[in-house]
């Protein structure tokens, strides 16, 4: 297994090749990541991408799916709050 890390809000967190962000950040003990505009916290809901609660910006690109996009060496996530509720 390869090794990768992703950088999360500033902080380097250790990954496998082939791992989606979701798994990345779950290993990393993240249970939750985003948060919605009321405050409640949102992580992985379903897991398939059906219901986007797992939203992170990535590389600079808002709105991605964190249970979708597999993990890539040196890839950038930044947390975001949610303006749409």
């Amino acid at each position: 297994m390869t090794r990768i890390r992703i950088e999360v809000d500033g902080d380097q967190v250790p990954g496998l090749a082939g791992q989606t962000i979701a798994a990345v950040l779950l290993a990393d003990g993240r249970a939750a990541w985003r948060r919605t505009r009321t405050g409640r916290p949102r992580g992985v809901f379903c897991g398939i991408g059906a219901c986007f609660d797992c939203l992170v910006t990535v590389n600079g690109l808002r709105d991605v799916r964190a249970c979708q996009r597999r993990a890539a060496d040196g890839d950038k996530v930044d947390l975001q709050e949610d303006d749409r509720d």
